[in-house]
Parts: C-alpha cells; sequence; structure tokens
C-alpha cells in the first residue's frame, strides 16, 4: 500500500464532494471524485483506489448495482467499498452490505468522525469485515 492511502468518492453532489474531500484530505489521506459509475470506473482503471466511498443514489447506475458489478470483476472484488448515503432507515444498511459494502456512513457525515470510521474500514482486516459507522 502507498504511504497515503488512496480513498475515491463517488458522490454526485458538488457540496458533498468538497466536504468529504476536504475532511479526508485533513486527516492525510489521496482523494479522487467522481460524479458517476462511468467517471468511477475510469478513476479506478487508472489509479486502482484502497478504498471506495460510494454515494448510494446516483445519476445513471445507482451506486450499489455499481457495487455489485465491482464485486464480480476478480480485478476490482478485493476494493473495500464503504457506502455513503442519506438513507438510513432500517433495513438499509443491510441492503448495501448485501451489495458488497464493507461498511456504511450516514450522511449527512459527521466531520468530527469521518476520518476516523475511513480509517476503522481501512484498517479492518479479515473475518466478517462487515460494519456500520455513524
Amino acid at each position: 500500500m502507498r504511504e497515503r492511502s488512496r480513498i475515491l468518492i463517488v458522490e454526485d453532489n458538488e457540496a458533498n464532494q468538497m466536504l468529504t474531500r476536504a475532511v479526508l484530505e485533513l486527516e492525510g489521506f489521496e482523494v479522487e471524485v467522481a460524479g458517476s459509475a462511468a467517471e468511477a470506473l475510469e478513476e479506478i482503471e487508472e489509479h486502482r483506489p484502497d478504498m471506495i466511498l460510494m454515494d448510494v443514489q446516483l445519476p445513471g447506475q445507482d451506486g450499489l448495482s455499481f457495487t455489485k458489478e465491482l464485486k464480480r470483476d476478480p480485478a476490482y472484488a478485493t476494493i473495500p467499498v464503504v457506502a455513503l448515503t442519506a438513507h438510513a432507515m432500517q433495513g438499509d444498511r443491510e441492503i448495501a452490505l448485501s451489495a458488497g459494502c464493507v461498511g456504511y456512513i450516514a450522511k449527512p457525515i459527521d466531520t468530527r468522525t469521518f476520518g476516523a470510521a475511513v480509517s476503522h474500514f481501512l484498517g479492518m482486516a479479515g473475518g466478517d469485515r462487515r460494519v456500520a459507522a455513524q
């Protein structure tokens, strides 16, 4: 792994892109942003990230179907994906995990704990790595 972990944020909302990027960069992460699944795939192919933060609702292909697609491809299946969503209804966490996400972070993000949550998901190893964070 690189000295600084590379995080890909897949998010179509510009304000959310700027906030999550700023918080993660302050925490020392290298951050790339994509606004759609198609843009994300290009970014993944060009600069393989250490983790993907995936908005569930994206224009065109939604984040969970894109996650399923990534998990079916042996070239990308090992990249951890964390759902990043405003949908915090009961059952949404399980849907994200069943799509292949290793975690779930609800929006709006808590800027005080967001970096630690991302670090937690990056640091998990072995066993059942699927966890939820607030």
